[in-house]
């Protein structure tokens, strides 16, 4: 198959017979005519390639790494190092910075009184937030929030 493609890909949906994967780099969206044990939210390493003849449906040629993501609110306020993080930035503004190891720190600073809002965005924004998730190479995702400060930790 020379259409093979190798990437890093979200579960979004599944059913007995089939499932659908978003590649998390590029967005694409591949339909998959069978379903070889996946779960929604997980995250694949794999390959994919078109099924002959019409090539409409994809089918995993390899799975390299397959691991459920998860994304959860905390009930901990941010970290001291968050909360610092949120007083250098504008509100309305988003800070980013690299855990020590593997992950990422996103450090949003909504108005005060829309810091709920914000953290109901995050969580319920679970593809995108997943997808980045997936891409970071990463297995959970934490929101803390306090007002005016809502952390999202991407973590092993």
């Amino acid at each position: 198959m020379t259409d093979e493609k190798e990437s890093t890909f979200l579960v979004t949906h599944v059913e007995s017979d089939s499932a659908v994967l978003k590649d998390v780099h590029d967005g694409q969206v591949h339909t998959l005519s069978s379903n070889p044990g996946l779960t929604v939210d997980d995250a694949l390493e794999a390959t994919v390639a078109p099924d002959p003849p019409m090539e409409v449906t994809y089918q995993i040629v390899e799975i390299m790494e397959q691991r459920a993501l998860s994304i959860a609110e905390s009930e901990e306020p941010p970290t001291v190092h968050e909360r610092e993080l949120a007083t250098e930035t504008e509100t309305g503004e988003l800070a980013r910075e690299e855990r020590a190891g593997v992950g990422e720190i996103h450090v949003l600073t909504p108005p005060e009184e829309d810091t709920a809002d914000a953290v109901s965005d995050v969580i319920d924004d679970r593809e995108a937030t997943l997808s980045r998730a997936a891409r970071l190479g990463v297995n959970r995702v934490e929101v803390r929030s306090e007002p005016g400060v809502v952390s999202v930790r991407y973590m092993p």
